[in-house]
């Protein structure tokens, strides 16, 4: 079993915050502009204090400068630009947009997240990840996971020409679609006794995760009662149209809000 380096990034929520907003695996891409426009009414008009993006909120990145040559990516720049500058909004990198620069997000005066990172808030810390480096059991994507997270690997990759990392990002897109097609589940999940221990060494009392895509409330087997909620991923014009946020209330309510409702 694998687990993350502490010390872990501690976030603690000002005592005025009242609702804490989740949301993961968006996946936005220009050529799907219904999941776009969910996303941005949803950060236009979310009364929560805080906004935590947890990952894949983007379909693929490939470099900071792409910004610059498409019209979606600044579009989405400034969706994100307009709204930290009322609210918390922390940005947390997925396995599709972990070349997220961290320039990009101090332009968007969003937060950078570390993966995990502990969140305090109303009494209880929350532990939050994308979720990927916990599916132990996809050993093919563990291994690539290894390898495209080396400074090397990103520096070689980043030093291309754009339109050539935009043709190679294309055929890892091609290449994992057919793997999710020859696999007998379409993602793997989340390892619990890997979660449980990372809740343990945090001494946070839930995991909050995406990746997965299959959104639901474990109880991990512990005195604690420790538990893994894994949120939903968006996709408004899909077999199962969905785009759902995981809301946490200051009183220790927690919804499941559903924007296509």
């Amino acid at each position: 079993m694998t687990s993350s380096v502490l010390p872990i990034q501690v976030i603690k929520a000002p005592e005025h915050w009242r609702t804490v907003d989740f949301i993961s695996d968006l996946h936005l891409q220009e050529n799907e502009h219904a999941t776009f426009e969910v996303w941005q009414r949803y950060m236009q008009n979310t009364t929560a204090d805080a906004v935590f993006i947890l990952g894949d909120l983007f379909e693929v990145w490939v470099g900071d400068d792409a910004v610059q040559q498409h019209v979606f990516l600044q579009q989405c720049q400034n969706i994100l630009k307009s709204t930290a500058r009322h609210k918390h909004v922390g940005f947390m990198r997925g396995n599709r947009d972990f070349l997220v620069g961290p320039q990009f997000l101090r332009d968007c005066h969003v937060h950078d997240l570390q993966d995990p990172t502990v969140l305090s808030f109303a009494s209880e810390s929350w532990l939050i990840s994308h979720g990927d480096e916990g599916c132990l059991d996809d050993v093919n994507y563990q291994a690539f996971r290894q390898m495209v997270r080396t400074a090397p690997w990103q520096q070689n990759f980043l030093s291309k020409p754009l339109a050539e990392r935009e043709v190679i990002a294309r055929q890892l897109r091609t290449e994992s679609e057919l793997r999710k097609k020859e696999s007998t589940s379409e993602y793997a999940d989340v390892d619990d006794a890997w979660a449980l221990q990372l809740l343990m060494q945090t001494q946070s009392s839930c995991l909050v995760h995406g990746h997965t895509h299959k959104p639901a409330n474990h109880v991990l087997g512990a005195p604690q009662n420790l538990k893994r909620i894994v949120l939903s991923d968006w996709d408004a014009v899909g077999v199962r149209p969905r785009a759902e946020v995981l809301r946490r209330h200051a009183s220790g309510k927690v919804d499941r809000v559903n924007l296509l409702r």
